[in-house]
């Protein structure tokens, strides 16, 4: 159920402007909407990238993922390569 939430989410931006396209053909986009559509995708980028640089690992270390030790949960965490 959650990947058909995910999946309609995703696909409603699309039916969205289809519809927009079928009730106005003979109408283009404004200029000033295209700009920032394109501003907005810059950034996207830019934040996803930001974001991965940002939380990545530093070089010789490696990911040890979260486990059980005792009765407390370890979280995962960083270690340098033995």
């Amino acid at each position: 159920m959650p990947y058909l939430i995910e999946l309609v989410l995703f696909l409603l931006p699309f039916a969205a402007y289809g519809l927009w396209r079928r009730l106005h053909p003979q109408a283009e986009p404004s200029t000033v909407l295209l700009i920032l559509a394109a501003i907005g995708a810059v950034l996207m980028v830019g934040g996803a990238f930001w974001y991965g640089v940002s939380r990545s690992l530093p070089p010789g270390m490696t990911y040890v993922p979260a486990h059980l030790e005792g009765s407390r949960i370890e979280p995962g965490h960083g270690e340098r390569l033995r």
